[in-house]
């Protein structure tokens, strides 16, 4: 499955930049992304093999239909760990010229076999040597029961030769259970025409005992 998504998304033809987050795709513009995720125990003295106790692919993909209105399509797990197929629109909130830019979003889909909702909200403020973006996101089953919580917070650098260092933040809340914290760094770099590729590490800090690896591609087009 991951060889067939970096395919898929390669051939595109798409630099390597953050996801669109509070910025708007420009009409005709988009941007997707393909990952896989290998997580083992942090506790290495419970490890039976080397071999991932955990692992996960991720596609994700956003279009401008207008220079406002963004439509994506969010794949892979969700908060809960559940696989998930979510499509959404986004809608700037500030105006175009405003230093710190804000996104609205609103996403339906499927997780874990159940219908569910997805609003959304992000902040974001960029400069030429890199940008700040927070993403809130609310999943909500249409049939009632109760929701869980996610927010990232994201730093991205942007280094010579247009190589980038992203330090993430990722914390949420499935219902019921204890909120997590993790830290998950990773590095972007350029390579074949606009096709770029992205490793990183993922460490639990509260709520998760458990660290890997991230391997993906990015592509705009």
């Amino acid at each position: 499955m991951w060889l067939g998504i970096v395919t898929a998304v390669a051939a595109l033809g798409l630099p390597a930049t953050a996801a669109a987050s509070a910025w708007p795709q420009e009409k005709g513009s988009g941007f997707a992304s393909a990952a896989v995720h290998l997580s083992w125990p942090q506790d290495i003295r419970t490890w039976q093999s080397t071999d991932p106790t955990g692992r996960y692919d991720a596609l994700y993909f956003e279009y401008g239909l207008t220079d406002r209105l963004t439509a994506g399509l969010d794949l892979g797990r969700a908060i809960s760990g559940a696989i998930k197929s979510v499509g959404f629109l986004q809608l700037p909130l500030t105006a175009p010229d405003a230093p710190l830019k804000a996104a609205g979003q609103l996403g339906l889909g499927v997780i874990d076999g159940a219908e569910v909702v997805r609003p959304g909200v992000s902040l974001g403020m960029g400069w030429e040597r890199g940008w700040l973006a927070a993403d809130a996101l609310v999943e909500q089953p249409l049939d009632g029961n109760a929701f869980d919580v996610k927010l990232d917070m994201t730093f991205g650098l942007n280094l010579p030769r247009d190589r980038k260092l992203i330090l993430q933040l990722q914390s949420g809340q499935q219902a019921g259970d204890p909120a997590f914290l993790r830290v998950a760094p990773s590095m972007v770099i350029p390579l074949l025409g606009p096709v770029s590729a992205e490793l990183g590490g993922i460490w639990g800090l509260v709520g998760d005992d458990s660290m890997g690896l991230k391997l993906g591609v990015w592509t705009e087009f």
